[in-house]
């Protein structure tokens, strides 16, 4: 494993992050697919031992019990201070807001109900899981900021913004002497591309990390055609990301096949070491042995410049999907797909 800075920090990450949102109890969230602890436990430790040590999860993924699997088995399997354990929270929710819930006092339960299920004293890098349009931003960072003074969180890190609204908000953070945000995770990947319009731009110039979701666009850049798992044939909001443009896509593929039986290796290490080149520490999920011990050789892959060309030559422009479709004050009210859900231990 090779390990690199996180931006502008001190904060020392594996250049794979374990992304967690595949683990959890699979009747109480979003997902039918993931994980029980159990096999989750075996998945954490695995990574471990090929000297993955950053770890990301959500308050929403699962209800919680993501953050409660990664918690108990990160407890019973490494040090702490030799992890970096990554949670992020949702914006309030339209009971909260008419309730008169501030969004202070909101970032205040989310972080305890975070510590609450991980079990730990504070997190490492507690993110902005998307941008809150129903919320003033001094508001939030001035929250969150209080959770960094208490101890409770080291750094900030956003999810699911545009270019123009981190830079925002950290030029006010800078303004009123707030933790800023030191790292963006954001949906980039090989078939989709968008975030080398401005994002990747402002994080290189402002040194802050790029730790990218669906760094494998949901499997899509990992399985042959005609290759399926319970995650493909159940996730509906993957399909609903990728569905509409699998066709301009299907070039890609076939030349991640090709490149991968040229080079002896996966697909999955081509697509990851393609994307190691852009950016520090992509958010890989894993729901099998295999896919964490592919995602750890990948690091060792290099491509050369004509591959890395020869990869990119098909990308075509594409739509907003996900979250960042739903991110304008006019989708602000709308039901995302995720929720905190019942939150019990």
């Amino acid at each position: 494993m090779q390990y690199t800075t996180l931006g502008a920090t001190d904060l020392r990450v594996s250049r794979i992050c374990m992304g967690c949102m595949g683990f959890g109890d699979a009747a109480r969230g979003q997902h039918t697919w993931t994980l029980d602890e159990a096999a989750s436990r075996q998945i954490i430790r695995r990574g471990l031992e090929l000297g993955i040590n950053f770890f990301d999860t959500a308050v929403g993924y699962q209800s919680g019990t993501s953050e409660q699997y990664l918690g108990r088995a990160l407890r019973d399997f490494a040090p702490r201070d030799q992890v970096v354990v990554a949670t992020k929270f949702l914006p309030r929710t339209t009971e909260e807001i008419q309730a008169g819930i501030t969004g202070q006092e909101h970032i205040a339960r989310m972080v305890d109900r975070s510590l609450e299920n991980l079990g730990l004293d504070y997190i490492d890098l507690y993110i902005y899981h998307m941008w809150d349009h129903r919320t003033p931003l001094y508001d939030i960072l001035e929250g969150l900021d209080r959770v960094v003074r208490a101890g409770k969180v080291r750094y900030l890190g956003i999810s699911n913004c545009f270019a123009w609204q981190l830079a925002k908000a950290n030029a006010l953070a800078e303004r009123e002497g707030f933790a800023p945000f030191v790292s963006v995770q954001n949906h980039y990947n090989l078939i989709f591309r968008e975030e080398e319009r401005e994002m990747a731009r402002l994080c290189a110039q402002d040194r802050i990390a790029m730790t990218p979701y669906s760094a494998l666009a949901s499997g899509r850049l990992s399985r042959h055609p005609g290759e399926t798992t319970q995650r493909l044939r159940e996730d509906d909001y993957a399909r609903l990301k990728y569905d509409a443009a699998a066709q301009q896509d299907q070039e890609i593929l076939r030349r991640v096949a090709e490149v991968a039986r040229l080079r002896g290796v996966t697909m999955t290490e081509v697509a990851l070491a393609w994307l190691l080149g852009k950016v520090t520490a992509p958010v890989v999920g894993a729901t099998k042995l295999s896919h964490v011990e592919g995602a750890a050789r990948a690091v060792d892959l290099t491509l050369s410049p004509e591959e890395r060309a020869y990869l990119e030559a098909p990308y075509v422009p594409h739509a907003l999907v996900g979250v960042m479709a739903q991110n304008t004050p006019g989708a602000a009210g709308e039901a995302h797909v995720w929720s905190v859900g019942d939150q019990t231990i």
